[in-house]
């Protein structure tokens, strides 16, 4: 397996208002400048539930980076562990999405999520706490706006355009960007993570487009999220323990 340092930061058995309280302390440990190295592997996350056993399925993919090649899948499975609440997503699935990084042979050096960095009413979105739990530089790619409004107007129609996401509740503070990641199609909601800057987030997202509206690491790992068909392959450390098993009762 990969050596990803997880930092321990905290149960996930909270309360709501134990979990917004936690959220708003965390929220002032996000680093918010870049820490992002020599860039060759880049993950994607997304999570769906899996309609067939109402289990949590987090999937992970790992690319190849600049060329976007597929080096890894992986999907890991446990119980949802506490209901949908707005704002409190990542008490829902990072649990999942944890177990999925772990299956990772090779660590990322940057991790696209589905979901809010920064653009989060309390700044914690899954992407930031992410970030926190795994100390890896982490992009927020959000189809839609949890936090802060954006001039429609202003925004071009071509790769690329882009105009800022804004809280006007709080002191008009820049929270990401609405980024047109493909021609006349609705945009993306760019939020730094963890250990980026808005800029460089939106450098990587470009860079990892192939044409469609999300970019290729949360693309394919909402594809392989939703695909209750595909299962984790057998690992060669619990293929010979069945094997032994199996002689032990021979």
């Amino acid at each position: 397996m990969a050596n990803i340092p997880v930092t321990a930061l905290h149960e996930w058995n909270l309360a709501p208002d134990e979990a917004k309280a936690l959220q708003r302390e965390l929220a002032q440990r996000v680093v918010r400048e870049d820490r992002v190295g020599k860039v060759e592997r880049v993950a994607g996350v997304d999570m769906a539930i899996n309609e067939e056993n109402g289990m949590a399925r987090a999937a992970v993919v790992l690319l190849s980076f600049p060329g976007l090649e597929l080096l890894e899948q992986h999907i890991y499975e446990e119980p949802v562990r506490m209901p949908y609440i707005p704002g409190l997503l990542s008490f829902r699935e990072l649990p999942a999405i944890l177990g999925a990084f772990a299956l990772l042979k090779e660590s990322p050096d940057l991790v696209m999520v589905d979901g809010q960095g920064i653009a989060h009413p309390r700044r914690l979105g899954i992407a930031s706490h992410l970030g926190l739990w795994l100390q890896l530089p982490t992009i927020g790619c959000a189809k839609s706006i949890l936090r802060g409004t954006y001039d429609r107007a202003a925004l071009g129609d071509q790769v690329g355009d882009r105009v800022p996401l804004i809280d006007k509740s709080h002191h008009n503070e820049v929270l990401g960007a609405a980024l047109r990641t493909k021609a006349r199609v609705n945009p993306m909601f760019i939020s730094l993570g963890y250990g980026i800057t808005l800029e460089t987030s939106i450098h990587y997202v470009l860079a990892c487009g192939r044409g469609y509206r999300l970019p290729e690491p949360t693309r394919l790992a909402d594809k392989l999220s939703k695909d209750n068909a595909w299962r984790e392959p057998e690992r060669e450390s619990e293929s010979e323990a069945s094997q032994e098993s199996l002689w032990e009762q021979a």
